[in-house]
């Protein structure tokens, strides 16, 4: 049964069947994940999750793009946070992505990806705590923080017990760009697709598969499955979180941060860039 799409700022939500389908909607700026945005989709899934009918959630963008990553303009809100005397306000935005990650990831909802086009910083942490990850060729996944004097602060404990430490170094340390099927050869995603049709039924065949499992089974398997993965247990996950956010915020407030968010606004390479 499917029943309309309703739009909540930048999110757009709809319900069919035993899924709610929730896809990032700034395609003009490829998606990127502003804190309106990371609020939308904490609120949609705590909605989803306490709907008995509800066993999965799809994540997708518009525009032919996911996610391009952390939204410029709240690293300028934060800035004027500071100025004004909130010496907190980096770290506490960066946090705001961990939270995210961190419901996605231990939600007892099956999480399902459709990637195209950039997945990018955020984007790419959000397609790593997705249970099921699905690309289609334009698919293009990157760590650029790097290279604007940054640090995947929050995304890096995500993005390394989906690939490990060897292939997240490679693309955190090297600003690395790879396509669908490099994404799949180490594990990034699950299959490989042509094209958007084919990722709309490739999301069908993974929703069918989850319509003919048990639901409390399905929760209590992902519960398992969490309790025996890499991530760090759940206190010290957030020890972590919260140092990588204090990292971060010194990072964005030092000169290689200064210096790579203006030459990122102003589209120009940043000082350190060598040819």
């Amino acid at each position: 049964m499917h029943t309309d799409t309703t739009v909540s700022g930048e999110l757009l939500a709809r319900h069919e069947g035993h899924a709610v389908f929730l896809t990032l909607n700034r395609p003009d700026q490829r998606n990127a994940l502003s804190l309106q945005m990371v609020g939308g989709l904490l609120a949609q899934l705590e909605q989803a999750e306490q709907d008995p009918a509800i066993r999965a959630l799809v994540l997708r963008g518009s525009g032919e793009n996911f996610s391009a990553g952390a939204d410029v303009t709240d690293l300028l809100a934060a800035q004027q946070r500071v100025e004004a005397g909130d010496s907190d306000a980096f770290a506490t935005m960066n946090r705001r992505f961990g939270e995210l990650l961190q419901r996605f990831e231990c939600s007892p909802l099956v999480t399902i990806a459709a990637l195209e086009g950039a997945i990018m910083g955020g984007g790419l942490g959000l397609a790593c705590v997705a249970d099921i990850a699905i690309a289609s060729e334009t698919a293009r996944f990157s760590l650029p923080e790097t290279r604007l004097g940054l640090l995947p602060a929050q995304v890096a404990p995500f993005i390394v017990a989906r690939i490990g430490s060897s292939q997240t170094r490679r693309l955190a340390l090297a600003g690395a760009s790879i396509g669908a099927g490099e994404a799949l050869r180490i594990g990034l995603v699950h299959a490989s697709v042509k094209d958007a049709r084919e990722l709309d039924t490739a999301v069908a065949q993974q929703l069918a598969a989850v319509g003919r499992c048990a639901p409390d089974a399905l929760a209590a398997t992902k519960r398992l499955l969490l309790d025996s993965s890499p991530v760090p247990l759940a206190g010290d996950l957030d020890q972590l979180l919260d140092h990588a956010a204090r990292q971060f915020s010194d990072a964005v407030q030092g000169h290689e941060g200064r210096e790579g968010t203006r030459a990122f606004i102003e589209k120009r390479p940043p000082e350190w860039q060598q040819q």
